[in-house]
């Protein structure tokens, strides 16, 4: 399975996401620059956290208009795997792939811990790997990642099973129904605040976010064949 990653002026997690891939899993990765216009050789598209053209505006509000955004949107209407995290997630609200928005976290302050995370459903490519509601430990590290939405769009992530992770115990930055992560309503596409790519060996604290990318490659081969 080869998966892209893409790098923006401004990512500091691409790394982060190719070692998770070719060093702890073992499959084919590449980075993926934001000039580029051709996904045709991935069988999945990641995006980084970081801080994509220095977030000088909204965050992920400038990506969203770079080259390879546009083939990004049409490798996703292919119903093909589209995982972002952090800003990534902010990029994929800011493209219309997910609904919704990013805000300001309630405290005004950047957050950066480890947080319990729930897993709402394994019916989704993204978790099938997991146990329903197992509670996760994942890092989070960010200032905007106060998800809102208004109720239609609430009710509808509701009734399509679309809330794929929420946090537990306490909500770190003011999110709606303390949604973590959330899904496009065909399944295909994925944005979470939290990084799982930062917990994939138990020797640095937690392998918890492992399980995401084995259930991505799962799905993948099982659509290969």
């Amino acid at each position: 399975m080869k998966f892209g990653v893409l790098v923006f002026p401004g990512s500091n997690c691409d790394i982060d996401l190719y070692s998770a891939i070719k060093d702890i899993l073992g499959e084919e990765a590449t980075y993926v620059s934001h000039l580029t216009t051709d996904l045709s050789g991935f069988d999945a598209i990641l995006i980084p956290g970081g801080f994509s053209y220095g977030d000088y505006l909204r965050c992920g509000a400038v990506a969203r208009f770079s080259d390879v955004m546009s083939s990004v949107i049409n490798f996703a209407k292919e119903g093909k795997p589209v995982f972002g995290t952090c800003n990534g997630f902010q990029i994929l609200t800011e493209a219309g792939l997910l609904p919704g928005v990013l805000l300001k976290n309630d405290s005004l302050k950047f957050v950066c811990r480890t947080q319990k995370v729930k897993v709402n459903t394994t019916k989704s490519l993204f978790t099938s790997c997991y146990e329903e509601n197992e509670i996760l430990e994942l890092p989070i590290a960010h200032g905007e990642g106060n998800y809102y939405c208004d109720e239609q769009t609430l009710d509808e992530l509701k009734k399509n099973n679309q809330i794929i992770f929420t946090y537990e115990d306490d909500n770190p930055n003011g999110s709606l129904e303390n949604i973590a992560g959330i899904s496009n309503k065909e399944g295909n596409v994925l944005g979470m605040m939290p990084h799982p790519e930062r917990a994939m060996e138990s020797l640095l604290g937690s392998d918890s976010g492992k399980r995401l990318f084995e259930s991505m490659i799962d799905y993948l081969r099982k659509v290969a064949n």
